[in-house]
């Protein structure tokens, strides 16, 4: 896939919007919960099925409404062995179901280790005579600051149809420690998009934007409307959205006036929207489509995705 067929399926679906599957093991429905550690107790392995039945879930729930999920590497990885092997799992389904897949690993490695991870992600690790590709997805998010050689060993893929996320301006609040720091009269993170836009050469599409994209946060619209102006060729991955604060009205300033150039992505707000209903998480699937499609309303009426 690529940003063109990822913005394909947003105009199909009419909705701008990506899952983030950030599972948080607390906040997960009980009953997911004791039936996982019922099967492998109280262990890595329980949690990990825990993580596993309720992503494929929430993919279940959304798979007509929203065009594409984020998955968050930290959170399996955080339970090792099983975690990894659970993550495998939730990413191969969510490709079977024809989501855009974007792989959070938020990492930045120098040339040789990020040659290795793009061909877990991307182009398939060789053993013996036989090729895997152990993490299947359409995209990476990566960080940029260790500069061209954490990035190009991913880039090389974007005409294979792939794509890479940069990490530009995020929503943590702690960002401006280092993000808003001024360099040579722009501040980091327009650096990171003046890179995205040097390393974009013959990686245009169709809707003339890059198979390089960038992460810019919703939290800062001012910020959003700038750089959508500066940088009018690059991708944009929104978060912030929801529980971090930003609505339809900050998110807006992503999108080109055809409505294209920007995907919004949610967690929280979505995954565990069965919480604020006051529900014991058994319809956790109904309240998270319920909430995905109120997001899709509340950007919509900002943004005519044409």
């Amino acid at each position: 896939m690529s940003i063109d067929v990822l913005q394909e399926k947003i105009r199909s679906m009419k909705n701008p919007s990506m899952i983030g599957l950030d599972p948080i093991l607390e906040l997960l429905p009980e009953q997911i919960k004791e039936d996982a550690f019922q099967k492998h107790g109280q262990t890595l392995a329980g949690a990990a099925e825990a993580y596993r039945v309720f992503c494929c879930g929430i993919l279940d729930a959304l798979k007509e409404a929203v065009p594409a999920v984020k998955v968050q590497t930290g959170c399996f990885q955080a339970f090792g062995a099983d975690g990894v092997r659970a993550m495998e799992q939730v990413l191969a389904y969510a490709k079977k179901l024809d989501y855009y897949v974007l792989m959070d690993t938020m990492r930045g490695d120098i040339d040789c280790t990020a040659e290795a991870l793009s061909e877990s992600y991307f182009g398939g690790v060789k053993v013996g005579e036989n090729v895997y590709t152990p993490y299947p997805c359409d995209a990476v998010m990566t960080n940029s600051y260790l500069g061209s050689d954490g990035i190009m060993p991913f880039t090389k893929y974007c005409k294979q149809g792939k794509n890479v996320f940069l990490l530009a301006k995020t929503s943590n609040k702690s960002s401006r420690e280092m993000q808003d720091i001024v360099a040579g009269g722009r501040s980091v993170y327009q650096v990171v998009l003046d890179l995205a836009m040097r390393w974009s050469i013959d990686l245009f599409g169709k809707f003339g934007y890059s198979e390089i994209a960038v992460a810019v946060s919703g939290k800062h619209p001012a910020v959003l409307q700038e750089m959508r102006r500066q940088y009018d060729r690059l991708f944009f991955l929104v978060p912030g959205y929801g529980a971090q604060g930003a609505n339809g009205r900050d998110v807006q300033y992503a999108f080109d006036r055809y409505g294209y150039g920007a995907i919004v992505c949610a967690g929280r707000s979505i995954l565990y929207a069965f919480r604020k209903a006051g529900g014991d998480g058994a319809d956790y699937q109904k309240f998270a489509l319920e909430a995905a499609e109120r997001m899709r309303t509340d950007i919509t009426q900002y943004v005519r995705v044409l």
